[in-house]
């Protein structure tokens, strides 16, 4: 049972071929998001994982277009976005949490922003992400997008919600059983 599982989360030599195809042609047509890095070195970062490469895979398969934003020195991780332009299609319509899920008494959606995350291995962006995503381009301008919410606004039944409109990144909050079919939810990976 566990080797069915542990084989679920992990691609196919012809699958990871195609998602490092999808990387590099992204990395290169946007070489502003991550200037100082050489796609070689994040290539061999991803063919030395195993597990990795199927969360990114997942963040591309529901729309997200990740691509590198950055790299962390001290952990020597290289850090993934979602940077679909508008938040990922393949995951709208989902409230903040399984909480807020479950608080709703009609119209369930079938999934939450946080369990879709946990099922995909990545985090949701924080609200700091958020904004340093968007000195890389404008995203959300149609869309928005749930953020991971501090656990005070939380314990008091709200999330956090950003996206941008005027030329400006806007942060909001709404109550957490909430969705939208404009809402959806940007990841982050370490690698």
């Amino acid at each position: 049972m566990d080797n069915i599982k542990s084989n679920k989360k992990k691609l196919s030599p012809e699958q990871r071929e195609e998602l490092l195809r999808t990387l590099k042609a992204r990395f290169e047509n946007n070489m502003n998001r991550h200037k100082g890095l050489e796609w070689t070195k994040v290539q061999a970062k991803l063919e030395a994982d195993t597990e990795k490469p199927w969360s990114l895979n997942e963040m591309e398969r529901t729309g997200g277009e990740p691509d590198v934003v950055g790299f962390d020195r001290k952990r020597g991780e290289y850090i993934f976005f979602d940077c679909s332009a508008e938040s990922p299609k393949g995951r709208r319509n989902v409230c903040y949490d399984r909480e807020g899920l479950e608080a709703r008494k009609t119209f369930k959606p079938e999934n939450s922003a946080m369990d879709m995350a946990a099922a995909m291995g990545i985090e949701l962006l924080t609200e700091d992400q958020y904004r340093e995503l968007q000195k890389l381009g404008n995203f959300d301008t149609k869309t928005s997008s749930w953020v991971k919410t501090p656990s005070d606004i939380r314990k008091l039944g709200g999330a956090l919600f950003a996206d941008r409109r005027y030329g400006h990144v806007f942060v909001y909050h709404n109550s957490a059983p909430s969705y939208y079919g404009v809402r959806a939810f940007r990841g982050s990976l370490r690698v």
